[in-house]
């Protein structure tokens, strides 16, 4: 049975459920589609966060994961969005927000790319918000923080782009920890979830 049914928006008086295209076209930032609540069920009845977690969403849109995760897990989020619209609506969710750790959860407008690691921060969300450019760019922020204020850090991937596999697989620094396929959906490789994690 899924931990959250499909009106859990409604449970939690947030709205994310609509995918938008026409608010934002661009190239190198792609268009808002929330991660299924059935997805994120799926992979975390195998994959672990904790309180003491500070997870990071990278094109949060109008904050799905973000309050998913503080209601369910108690974990501190940030939902980093670039569009002026999205961030509106994510604070206006998180004003009616009726779920539990509100105080963990913020969100910050900026570009990904221009986006400071904070020391605490050790999961990191992508659901394909952008180029390859923009990511490698993300990932090497995520490392220099790290080599800053070490901590082991995560990289999870949802429905992952193959530029993404591609450029962590090839890099000396990461490995592969888990892989979650969505029951159902075997047939397409894309609709599943990879972790990986820094190899020191």
């Amino acid at each position: 049975m899924a931990q959250f049914p499909l009106n859990y928006d409604h449970q939690l008086n947030i709205k994310t459920s609509d995918i938008q295209m026409g608010i934002l076209r661009s190239y190198t930032y792609h268009r808002y589609e929330p991660t299924p609540y059935e997805a994120l069920d799926c992979l975390f009845e195998k994959y672990e966060v904790e309180s003491g977690d500070h997870v990071v969403d990278f094109g949060c849109g109008k904050g799905r994961l973000n309050f998913y995760l503080a209601h369910r897990f108690g974990a501190s989020v940030t939902g980093i969005e670039m569009n002026e619209t999205f961030y509106g609506e994510c604070l206006s969710n998180l004003e009616g927000y009726r779920g539990k750790n509100k105080q963990k959860i913020e969100f910050e407008q900026s570009l990904a790319e221009k986006y400071e690691i904070p020391s605490s921060a050790n999961r990191f969300y992508f659901f394909n918000p952008f180029t390859i450019e923009v990511f490698r760019t993300v990932v090497n922020n995520i490392l220099l923080s790290v080599e800053h204020t070490y901590r082991p850090v995560e990289i999870i991937l949802y429905y992952p782009s193959p530029d993404y596999v591609f450029y962590l697989e090839d890099h000396s620094l990461f490995n592969l920890k888990l892989e979650v396929t969505l029951e159902g959906y075997e047939k397409n490789v894309n609709e599943r979830f990879l972790v990986y994690e820094i190899a020191y």
